[in-house]
């Protein structure tokens, strides 16, 4: 035997007093929108009064949808008040920023001057609109917006050529040396993306280098990283 609490009792007694009048039309509309509707809240209110139209008692239409029986109520007295138009409506609550009044003017703002940092963009809306956010508030604004953090990279200076000379003579070439005595071993790392500039003068400057030196490879690694 199933027990109720009192309160419950008297929600499926009052669910029970609500009565709704479905003509033959009304009961196939609502079977067909309850897999149609593109929204699934008004799917789930759909399919709470199709149960109750096939003569399903409240308890079980709970059970099977996953309802309270307030909600139940909530459901049928929408469509008892409003009809199908009432209980399809979707006025579901969506929280507004204020943000969004100055969004066009921010929006015109930021891709004319890109700002460097969230703390730099939250500094210009403070000063443009007088609104003090945080630094996330004002990343999930900028997404908002369509837009998104840039990556930048540093610009390589060009590679000092007489510097380059005096590294050789004084460092590479002597060290060359001492690695095919056999008295040091010689690693040679190389970046993955190596600029042009740089790259042509070393690597020219290598193969000079090698070529004056160049016995068996007695003692001589080198180690592509």
């Amino acid at each position: 035997m199933l027990y109720l609490r009192p309160a419950m009792l008297l929600g499926y007694l009052k669910a029970a007093m609500i009565r709704l009048e479905l003509s033959p039309q009304d009961i196939n509309k609502i079977k067909r929108l309850r897999y149609e509707h593109p929204h699934p809240r008004v799917r789930k209110r759909l399919d709470v009064l199709w149960l109750k139209s096939q003569g399903l008692r409240h308890q079980e239409i709970c059970r099977l949808t996953g309802v309270s029986n307030n909600t139940l109520c909530k459901y049928l007295r929408m469509y008892q008040s409003g009809g199908e138009s009432e209980l399809t409506a979707i006025r579901f609550y969506t929280p507004t920023s204020e943000l969004d009044q100055h969004g066009h003017r921010l929006e015109h703002f930021f891709r004319e001057h890109p700002p460097a940092s969230l703390n730099e963009a939250a500094e210009k809306i403070h000063e443009l609109t007088g609104l003090k956010r945080s630094p996330s508030a004002v990343g999930r604004f900028l997404r908002s917006l369509g837009m998104r953090p840039r990556k930048v990279g540093a610009i390589p200076s060009k590679a000092d050529p007489e510097e380059q000379e005096i590294y050789r003579i004084n460092k590479l070439e002597p060290r060359i040396e001492e690695a095919k005595q056999g008295k040091r071993a010689l690693f040679l790392s190389m970046p993955r993306t190596s600029y042009s500039d740089l790259s042509s003068v070393f690597c020219g400057h290598l193969r000079a280098s090698l070529s004056r030196h160049r016995q068996a490879d007695n003692g001589l690694t080198f180690s592509a990283h």
